[in-house]
């Protein structure tokens, strides 16, 4: 098979590695000229680590990233605990990957170079389906049996249309401190309501770091940011630390407001994620907020899913064996997001209210913390078919 993937990201190199591994001769096609570190940190959870295993890069990656195991939030005011999941409280076995993203795109980018793709970079994809692709200088490339979309949020091949989420996050990557407490095997966060929230991630030592890094985070409006902006970024590092005096030590890393990026967030899902000749991945079939911490793995697994459909099943069948693969793994999670997301990031007054008062108590009685824990696990659902090897 010729298959062509626009979008060289975590999904689209995952997809080209895995289907050179069946043998496809695969074009990879981007617009950036040549890779360049960008982005946060992120986490992988553990089905997403069961795919950079069949792409032969999960040690790569692990060497670089962090281990976590508990998710900690507490409210601002009262002190008390709004969120408390561990991946695996009694064995310790399963574990989140925290880890810079660009320590997981180095990776594959390597693993894809020495896989045999053909690069096509410095071309932005504009238009195409069955067959051919167009970019924006009018280059039409075309021959292929398939076009793989992993152009993610923007993409312009995909036909989602999502729904802009009110509240997005302010993010950057700093130094772990010397002189904080915080445990470097938790994602920790504190909020106020569910208007104001602060996170401290451990990301491990990414490469070209002198040391540890953690990724942190502020939520702030969608349309908030030239308000912030306009505050100055002493009023900003007086906010969060007073709102979460142990941040102190990551914020005054913060000396440039330029150093924090503005994220926003849409929630969207493709009914099909397919057309004639083309497959979407990734962000360009499915967006939510993320809160769950499950946007790197759903791409992940929409790779594996799509390569082991062409694999078993050939061009003709494969497409619409891949949208069952994955519908109801990616809609439990999208309607997982739906309903966390304004706990935690809204204007409400009452949600904030039930959360801490109903909703976490109720979090800490059996059997559901067993439950929370596969939610972040990403194994609520199966996230692989009866008999796949990653099961």
């Amino acid at each position: 098979m010729k298959i062509a993937i626009a979008g060289a990201g975590i999904g689209g190199l995952a997809a080209a590695i895995l289907l050179r591994k069946s043998g496809a001769k695969v074009t990879l096609i981007d617009q950036f000229a040549t890779p360049a570190p960008v982005g946060s940190g992120l986490v992988i959870q553990p089905v997403g680590q069961a795919v950079l295993g069949a792409c032969g890069v999960a040690d790569r990656v692990t060497a670089t990233g962090n281990k976590v195991h508990r998710m900690l939030g507490h409210e601002a005011r009262s002190g008390r605990r709004v969120l408390d999941v561990w991946y695996d409280r009694a064995h310790g076995t399963r574990t989140g990957l925290a880890v810079h993203r660009n320590a997981v795109f180095s990776a594959l980018w390597d693993a894809a170079l020495a896989s045999g793709v053909d690069l096509r970079l410095g071309a932005r994809v504009m238009r195409g389906e069955h067959g051919w692709l167009e970019t924006a200088d009018g280059t039409r490339m075309d021959g292929f049996d398939l076009i793989i979309d992993a152009l993610g949020a923007k993409s312009p091949l995909s036909p989602l249309r999502a729904r802009p989420l009110p509240y997005g996050a302010l993010w950057a990557n700093v130094a772990w401190p010397d002189d904080t407490a915080l445990p470097v095997d938790q994602l920790r966060q504190t909020y106020r309501k569910a208007n104001r929230m602060v996170g401290v991630l451990p990301i491990g030592t990414p490469p070209g770091a002198d040391g540890p890094m953690a990724a942190i985070f502020w939520s702030l409006p969608r349309d908030g940011h030239d308000a912030w902006r306009a505050a100055g970024l002493t009023a900003w590092q007086d906010e969060a630390t007073a709102l979460w005096p142990e941040f102190a030590p990551f914020a005054r890393q913060i000396t440039d407001p330029n150093q924090l990026t503005m994220a926003r967030y849409a929630h969207g899902t493709l009914e099909i994620p397919h057309g004639r000749g083309i497959a979407h991945i990734g962000d360009a079939a499915h967006r939510a907020s993320p809160q769950l911490g499950q946007g790197a793995n759903m791409a992940l697994l929409d790779a594996y899913a799509l390569a082991r459909a062409l694999d078993r099943h050939g061009p003709a069948q494969a497409l619409d064996a891949y949208a069952r693969a994955r519908r109801w793994h990616v809609r439990a999670y999208q309607g997982m997001s739906w309903a966390f997301t304004p706990q935690y990031q809204s204007d409400s007054t009452w949600l904030p209210v039930l959360r801490d008062r109903v909703l976490f108590p109720l979090s800490m009685v059996p059997p559901v913390p067993r439950i929370l824990s596969r939610l972040v696990c990403g194994t609520l659902l199966p996230a692989f078919p009866k008999g796949d090897p990653l099961r």
